[in-house]
């Protein structure tokens, strides 16, 4: 037994080589730190039967699968139809991740916001939560989440949130949520750890989006569930509470957004 708070790290993917060989260990140590549930998330619908095999092959584990916005001109455009009949698998519990990534890939804006209101289709009809990157392309990604949610509403998070004030609160305006990753703990976010403090606890989620963006003390290293604890605690600090009670909250939070998981183990 342990008195070790639980935790959900609500993006990673441990369908990346970094972890090739090593998931027992991985979801070992995971499940030491406090860590008993991952989301592990297929960026490409062609790698989706592997992920969903991970999925199947780990209890702790559950996934979301959809075309990340950096591969969307590369790869068959989704259908609202395809992604709906993935959402039949009982462990597959979100859609995504999806969004608009103008840093690396601008040239392929058109394709992503497509491919983005697609997704956005999928998850106001299955009531799954989307799953959205966003980088370099807040004014877009706004727009399109007040436009698409004005046709419906639908459930979502911003995965690795590390945007502006203005669409932190475009998200939560719309009663989205926010999910703290590594880059949250790092010494110079002072003016992110900023924008989560001034968002309700009840949308906050954490997340290590292994194998990158490990927070301090393992920064520089590969990342992995484990070190959700870490951001965690930083969370904590960052809210003023103590970190079982961090835990606790964000445990909550996941399962209200993530319902599908939550329901799935209650049913286990």
């Amino acid at each position: 037994m342990t008195d070790t708070p639980e935790i959900t790290d609500s993006h990673c993917h441990l369908d990346f080589p970094d972890f090739d060989g090593e998931l027992p260990q991985i979801i070992a140590r995971a499940t030491a730190a406090g860590v008993t549930r991952m989301v592990t998330i297929c960026t490409r619908l062609r790698n989706e039967p592997a992920v969903r095999a991970i999925a199947e092959a780990h209890a702790p584990i559950f996934y979301a699968a959809g075309t990340h916005p950096m591969s969307a001109a590369e790869e068959p455009l989704a259908s609202t139809d395809e992604l709906i009949a993935l959402t039949r698998h009982p462990k597959m519990v979100g859609i995504g991740e999806t969004g608009l990534d103008y840093h690396y890939t601008a040239e392929s804006a058109e394709i992503q916001q497509t491919s983005l209101r697609i997704h956005i289709d999928a998850a106001r009809e299955t009531g799954l939560p989307l799953i959205i990157h966003a980088r370099d392309a807040d004014a877009d990604m706004a727009r399109i989440l007040r436009e698409e949610h004005a046709n419906g509403a639908y459930a979502c998070v911003m995965h690795c949130f590390s945007s502006t004030p203005e669409l932190a609160r475009a998200a939560l305006d719309l009663d989205f949520y926010l999910s703290m990753s590594g880059i949250t703990a790092f010494p110079r976010s002072t003016d992110l750890r900023e924008i989560f403090a001034a968002a309700p606890m009840d949308r906050i989620l954490v997340e290590t989006d292994a194998p990158y963006l490990a927070p301090p003390p393992h920064r520089g290293r590969r990342n992995e569930p484990a070190y959700a604890a870490d951001t965690a605690r930083r969370g904590a600090e960052t809210f003023g509470l103590d970190y079982a009670e961090f835990a606790a909250r964000t445990q909550a939070n996941f399962d209200r957004l993530f319902a599908k998981a939550a329901a799935h183990v209650a049913a286990a």
